[in-house]
């Protein structure tokens, strides 16, 4: 962990590039028009939509990025916790990540939209060790009015792009977001899921955490897995919105709620 604690003292002291947007045209994904899909998986079409370059054979059911060849697989009959063990790509997708802010839904038990990821994917797609994830970092800012916050993200598929955008939207919105962003939880850190053996979305710099203190976790409840109940959200609508517009899907939406949580996955 001593490159994870390196980046965080680099963070601090703003050692980091700035991002420069020169090459990455942040996208409200929520404003692309939807593709015909003709016969193709839906997933494939995601995929490719999401990351430039990835190329989805759907008869192969495999799916090409940087040189390699990952299979796409099926959706698995795995429930509960197996599902989140070893997962497929296409197991990622299941259930449906819903963009409307219904907090219901997450009443039913395992249903966590993204909680679900194929690591072998991201691992290509964003780094495959703490060192590769760690020298793609660059430094982005949250400039509220009153409150200024830092986080290290990936440069790769404009992740840090998208984050900024989301981030001046937000502040944008005036003083009242400044409160989100006191306490923040941080972003980059190599690192496993407590109590798993997973590398947490965090490891591949692509997840941030906002303020603690207004979040809530189902660990921290004492509840067990798959009986999670009611939490009391603190994060707006107007804020998790602007996350998802960019690309960033949102943990208070997960029956195993994490509200302080974003992490960025367009394709869902």
């Amino acid at each position: 962990m001593l490159i994870s604690k390196l980046v965080a003292l680099s963070l601090a002291i703003g050692v980091f590039p700035s991002f420069a947007v020169a090459d990455c045209n942040a996208r409200d994904f929520l404003a692309l028009p939807l593709p015909n899909l003709g016969t193709r998986l839906p997933e494939a079409v995601a995929l490719e939509a999401s990351f430039p370059g990835l190329i989805v054979d759907d008869e192969a059911a495999t799916v090409a990025v940087e040189g390699h060849v990952l299979p796409l697989g099926e959706v698995s009959a795995a429930t509960g916790n197996s599902r989140l063990i070893d997962p497929s790509i296409r197991d990622a997708f299941v259930p449906t990540y819903p963009l409307e802010f219904n907090l219901s839904l997450r009443g039913e038990p395992w249903f966590d939209p993204g909680r679900v990821r194929n690591e072998g994917l991201m691992k290509v797609l964003y780094g495959s060790r703490e060192t590769e994830v760690a020298k793609r970092l660059v430094r982005i800012r949250y400039n509220g009015k009153s409150q200024v916050a830092r986080f290290a993200m990936n440069a790769r598929y404009c992740v840090a792009a998208q984050l900024q955008a989301a981030l001046d939207a937000i502040a944008a919105e005036g003083p009242e977001m400044d409160r989100y962003f006191r306490k923040v939880g941080g972003s980059f850190a190599w690192r496993v899921i407590a109590g798993t053996e997973r590398l947490s979305a965090h490891s591949f710099g692509i997840a941030v955490d906002f303020n603690t203190s207004l979040g809530g976790y189902w660990r921290w409840s004492g509840a067990s897995e798959g009986g999670v109940g009611r939490y009391d959200n603190q994060y707006p609508e107007t804020l998790v919105r602007h996350m998802e517009r960019f690309g960033f899907i949102w943990g208070g939406k997960w029956h195993h709620y994490d509200t302080m949580h974003f992490e960025y996955r367009p394709e869902l």
